[in-house]
């Protein structure tokens, strides 16, 4: 059984990155479960128990609009031991509960460390995905592909790197993904920067990055499958995100709009770079966000537009992924208790 962690039930869509795994996981003949911050259970006896959404693994043929409808339909939980599943694939984002749902935040990952205890595979690796709760975790790259950054709460230093990109940055929260709580000054934003910071502050630390040109071409969303982008038949996993005529943030959900894209030695390069982290980090399935040689974003939790990869690409690549979480837990099954979950998520 493959269960799949996400923040609320009623938040999945049809094309979701998750909604398309877990269909080609029923496809190829496994039990799906979906499972939310409110269904972990730790018994009296330490037993780690889930109430999970069960589907039972379908035809072959049956189509992704009428897997996620009876995904939908599921009228109640089936109080399960954590040991029956064989692999949890922690799909939520944190940044979404961090207001009205503290106590949500950290559910995927302190109870799939418990999981990964089980003797279940969990993908990414929990342990590290604490330490990648924000975008903090972005610093830890290597510096040649991130983008002048400065991290602050305060005005003063803000509006000095500001004026040392002639006003040209992208100002947005520490903690949150989507584009959400995002602005672009352009030089001219001068009069607005104190209520702009005052916003984005409310909410903690503020990012200022340093303008990247092409930005206004859109962004590439490139996804690593084991610190390796995904390639499938010759095409990569990959999608350029155009951002809509009224809207800074290239974003899908956003406005912002799929085109096919070119990967280019410029991003395998990048993609390079960044490898000996993932790797080490046990993050499985990433997706990074590049302009030129420069990543603007690393999603490790949830990264999406699989879909629109797949549909500008002509290319399905979910199996490949399937298939893969298929080989790490035939090895894990092989060589019980010779590799631990860090190891075997990116092996």
């Amino acid at each position: 059984m493959i269960a799949f962690f996400v923040n609320a039930m009623e938040d999945e869509y049809l094309h979701y990155t998750t909604t398309v795994l877990a269909h080609e996981a029923s496809r190829r003949g496994h039990d799906v479960c979906y499972v939310t911050p409110d269904d972990f259970v730790l018994d009296h006896d330490d037993g780690l128990k889930v109430h999970a959404r069960i589907l039972k693994a379908g035809p072959p043929r049956r189509s992704m609009e009428k897997f996620f409808a009876e995904v939908q339909a599921i009228a109640r939980t089936k109080r399960i031991d954590m040991r029956d599943i064989d692999v949890l694939m922690l799909r939520n984002d944190p940044s979404r509960d961090a207001q009205d749902r503290p106590w949500a935040q950290m559910a995927g990952i302190q109870f799939g460390r418990l999981a990964a205890q089980c003797g279940v595979l969990v993908l990414n690796d929990p342990a590290a995905l604490s330490q990648a709760i924000d975008k903090l975790y972005f610093q830890s790259f290597p510096r040649a592909v991130r983008a002048d950054t400065l991290i602050s709460r305060s005005a003063a230093d803000i509006k000095a790197f500001a004026r040392r990109h002639n006003g040209r940055c992208v100002l947005k929260p520490l903690q949150g993904s989507g584009g959400n709580g995002v602005f672009l000054l352009d030089g001219k934003s001068g009069k607005n920067l104190n209520q702009i910071i005052e916003a984005i502050g409310r909410d903690g630390y503020i990012i200022a990055q340093g303008y990247v040109p092409g930005a206004e071409k859109g962004d590439i969303r490139l996804f690593l499958m084991n610190g390796v982008p995904l390639e499938v038949d010759g095409a990569y996993a990959a999608v350029r995100r155009v951002a809509g005529k009224q809207d800074i943030r290239s974003n899908i959900h956003a406005g912002g709009k799929p085109r096919k894209v070119r990967i280019t030695e410029s991003e395998l390069k990048v993609a390079e770079l960044i490898r000996p982290k993932l790797i080490g980090d046990g993050m499985f399935l990433v997706g990074i966000d590049i302009i030129g040689e420069t990543i603007l974003e690393v999603n490790v939790f949830s990264p999406g537009n699989l879909h629109a990869c797949g549909q500008t690409a002509g290319v399905d690549f979910a199996p490949a992924i399937l298939a893969a979480i298929e080989r790490k837990r035939e090895i894990a099954t092989q060589f019980p208790g010779q590799f631990d979950n860090r190891a075997l998520a990116t092996m």
